[in-house]
């Protein structure tokens, strides 16, 4: 079993899920609030940024597959509200 099978999250999350489940979940989430964000026009476009930061930041810790850099991207995208 990888590295990454083994982590399973905590915090209010649905305890199956390991981060290999969890962490596209978190991306598709916040890719769905860039789209409510930018409904609200000016006044989101501060967010929309921070976000996709945080996406790109998500996608290259993914890609590099360093667990490590994953647990952080995938905190920093849950902090993301509607």
């Amino acid at each position: 079993m990888s590295q990454m099978r083994r982590l399973r999250l905590v915090k209010g999350e649905n305890m199956e899920d390991s981060l290999a489940e969890a962490f596209p979940k978190a991306q598709k989430r916040v890719r769905k609030l860039i789209k409510q964000y930018k409904e609200i026009g000016p006044p989101g476009r501060f967010a929309i940024m921070m976000m996709e930061r945080s996406l790109d930041d998500a996608e290259k810790a993914a890609a590099s597959g360093n667990v490590i850099d994953m647990i952080r991207a995938y905190n920093d995208l849950r902090g993301y509200k509607s």
